[in-house]
């Protein structure tokens, strides 16, 4: 049962029939959000470059990183992205998406999320032109999901943990990717799931024509190879703050943070 959340302001509600109806995600996919999932549909404003700002890169207890989070403006609208405590965006939010609704630092998410009037969730998004829709990965033993986000100058993908490459990425502008292991896969206990390595998320992103891939999720092991000198064969190392923009022409340029 759809519903919608009041206190984000004018928020029509959308079932997985009518997703496909508007052509927002394929007809042939019935996996679906979990039956919370809401589409929200914002009020249309203002600029039409799509931005993305890396509010965190690392994995679960970095001892380097903020939790991997993603800040997307889009008009007048702003959404996050999974994050946690020290990858929290200032100002306004519209609405505070997760990939994993049982995901460890959820409850501290819902407690951020709630100091902005927002509920957490995976949830469909449309603001103007800008379509923010969950897919699912392959990661643990119950769903978990990345975000396809289509805008009019290309499509942007935030899959920070998954253990297959996500096939409904391909061909993206912007990928930011699993990073959490190096040069093999994390499994968890009685391999329900796991971790993609770097080295194979690159193989896999180059191979299906993705133009931009950004390691957005780093684990103990890629920090350790990154101190040892090695790269990415493909793709580069995210960096917090760091703020992507996608403009009407599909390109992707890039501002580093200052210092």
């Amino acid at each position: 049962m759809a519903a919608a959340v009041p206190r984000c302001g004018g928020f029509v509600s959308l079932g997985l029939a009518d997703l496909h109806r508007r052509g927002m995600i394929s007809p042939h996919f019935t996996g679906g959000p979990p039956r919370e999932s809401r589409t929200i549909i914002l009020p249309t404003r203002t600029t039409k470059v799509l931005r993305c700002t890396l509010l965190g890169v690392g994995a679960m207890r970095s001892p380097r990183y903020r939790p991997a989070g993603l800040l997307v403006e889009y008009r007048s609208c702003r959404v996050m992205l999974d994050g946690g405590p020290g990858s929290v965006p200032s100002g306004h939010l519209d609405a505070w998406l997760v990939t994993d609704s049982r995901a460890e630092l959820i409850s501290k998410i819902r407690r951020l999320a709630a100091s902005f009037g927002c509920e957490v969730g995976v949830q469909s998004i449309t603001c103007g032109e800008l379509r923010i829709v969950p897919l699912p990965v392959v990661h643990t033993s119950h769903p978990t999901f990345g975000y396809l986000l289509r805008a009019p100058g290309g499509t942007v993908a935030w899959a920070p943990e998954f253990l297959r490459f996500p096939r409904w990425a391909a061909g993206a502008d912007l990928l930011f990717a699993e990073g959490a292991s190096w040069d093999r896969p994390i499994w968890f206990v009685r391999k329900v799931g796991g971790h993609a390595p770097v080295t194979e998320v690159a193989r896999e992103a180059k191979a299906r024509r993705v133009r931009r891939l950004v390691f957005s999720h780093l684990g103990r092991p890629t920090l350790r190879a990154l101190d040892a000198g090695l790269v990415p064969p493909f793709g580069e190392i995210g960096i917090e703050r760091a703020q992507f923009a996608l403009g009407l022409s599909g390109r992707v340029r890039c501002s580093l943070p200052e210092g």
